[in-house]
């Protein structure tokens, strides 16, 4: 299996998606994987003047994952990046992600009341008795 080197692109899948992300290629057996890092999506946010700025959001937000490994058919193109711009935005991006990942608040009794199943089962059917 050989990595290629990383680099920035915009991938447009078959689905219609667009992402941003550092991608390698790699060749295992017959086909050609891209090990795709961290991808974003890029919105376009639009005020009267026209293009005010871009809102950029993670590709997929139901996981805490960051690389994912996509089949070269699924592709429809992609395109190298170049543009210091974006990948100063998508660097920026992926720094503020892993701060606000790390600063995770832990569960104490000032956040409200903390029980087990049991204990909060015994206590609504209670209410529910009561009421």
């Amino acid at each position: 299996m050989a990595i290629e080197e990383d680099f920035y692109c915009t991938v447009k899948l078959k689905t219609g998606e667009e992402i941003f992300a550092k991608v390698a290629a790699s060749e295992e057996e017959d086909r050609t994987l891209l090990i795709i890092s961290n991808p974003i999506i890029v919105n376009e946010i639009k005020g009267k003047s026209g293009i005010v700025g871009y809102k950029l959001e993670p590709w997929l937000k139901t996981t805490k994952e960051d690389m994912f490994i996509i089949d070269l058919k699924d592709i429809l193109t992609l395109s190298e990046s170049s543009d210091v711009e974006m990948i100063m935005m998508y660097q920026s991006y992926i720094r503020q992600s892993l701060k606000s990942s790390t600063k995770e608040s832990k569960i104490n009794r000032r956040m409200g009341y903390l029980s087990n199943v049991n204990d909060a089962k015994e206590i609504l059917e209670k209410l529910y008795r009561n009421s």
